[in-house]
């Protein structure tokens, strides 16, 4: 089973069984350190819908909006 196909609760049970914990292929790392943070508000309405679109994509907020950000400045809008 691909996990991209998979649902949160199916990708729970089979990484809950054992022979699936067995690490594959080399470690990745995160390209490099990262920075300072950096604080932005939201008005309540966008907030709400950045919260929803996050757990839709079973990502943390933050992990979301830096996914956002760096998907739009890769296609050229800065």
């Amino acid at each position: 089973m691909n996990d991209a196909s998979m649902t949160p609760a199916e990708e729970h049970e089979f990484y809950n069984r054992p022979e699936n914990q067995i690490p594959q292929g080399p470690p990745r790392r995160r390209k490099g350190p990262m920075t300072d943070p950096v604080p932005v508000r939201f008005p309540p309405d966008v907030l709400e819908q950045v919260r929803a679109a996050a757990e839709a994509d079973d990502r943390s907020v933050s992990s979301w909006i830096r996914r956002a950000v760096t998907r739009t400045l890769e296609a050229g809008h800065s």
